[in-house]
């Protein structure tokens, strides 16, 4: 019998609950500095997520838990690109 494989969970840095890794926007501060949104979850740099949810990415802009997690100063722009990456997925 085989084992049901394991579903990684991460935390929102907006509303801090752990959910399911593919439930969630994947924010990646890259090594040359950039900020990408990383639809497949696997470009290398850091990464902070988000819930698909306008109310915690305006809990994480307010906080500035982005730019903490990220280690970097965000840009509206980024902000801009993930409301409608979540508007456009709705």
């Amino acid at each position: 019998m085989q084992k049901p494989r394991k579903i990684p969970q991460r935390m929102c840095v907006g509303c801090r609950e752990k959910r399911d890794k593919k439930d969630l926007l994947r924010v990646v501060r890259t090594p040359e500095g950039q900020l990408v949104l990383d639809a497949t979850g696997k470009k290398s740099g850091r990464g902070a997520y988000v819930c698909r949810d306008p109310q915690c990415l305006k809990k994480a802009r307010k906080s500035r838990a982005l730019d903490r997690m990220l280690e970097v100063s965000i840009p509206d722009e980024v902000y801009e690109a993930l409301e409608r990456q979540m508007e456009t997925e709705a």
